[in-house]
């Protein structure tokens, strides 16, 4: 994917969420099985990873290589950075850290998703400062798979988000077939 499709999918992805999410009854919304997290704490983790992402984008090319080094290997592709994702969770891979979402009540539900489409769309923007070469060059940390080029980070935050989306979707379809 190039940075153009990676800007569109972020948008189509992202607006996917809220509007799945707009779409959930009250009861639907606060729903959480166990300690399985409620789909407003999905909203708010996704918030929370979007937001960091941005934050990286922001960074100076500097302090990326600086910090973090530069990449020493092709990006993976889309595919082959899911299939990653997926071992990592398999391995027992879970959030941590800031992370860790805390709950979204129904009230206001409205504006953090507002906010994150808006994040959405600021990474969107915030790729036109990279040239495809650079998506490929640098890196960023990741706190579950390591080190990722930006370009894998992008295919990362495009996955996650329906990757949540189908786990609210997952937990709501057991609700109400009784499991």
């Amino acid at each position: 994917m190039n940075r153009k499709q990676i800007s569109q999918g972020l948008l189509e992805t992202h607006g996917n969420f809220t509007r799945y999410l707009g779409n959930l009854r009250a009861e639907e919304w606060s729903y959480h099985p166990g300690d399985k997290w409620s789909a407003g704490q999905h909203l708010d983790h996704i918030c929370r990873s979007v937001a960091a992402v941005n934050l990286a984008l922001i960074l100076p090319r500097w302090f990326l290589r600086w910090y973090v080094g530069m990449a020493n290997r092709p990006s993976r592709s889309y595919e082959e950075l899911v299939a990653r994702y997926h071992q990592k969770l398999s391995e027992g891979g879970r959030a941590s850290g800031r992370f860790v979402p805390a709950q979204v009540t129904l009230k206001n539900r409205e504006k953090k998703m507002k906010g994150l489409m808006a994040a959405a769309e600021k990474m969107g923007r915030r790729l036109t400062r990279y040239s495809e070469a650079d998506l490929d060059k640098y890196i960023l940390p990741h706190p579950l798979l390591g080190k990722l080029t930006i370009r894998e980070m992008l295919y990362f935050t495009l996955y996650h988000v329906g990757h949540h989306q189908s786990t609210v979707t997952r937990q709501l379809d057991n609700k109400k077939a009784g499991q």
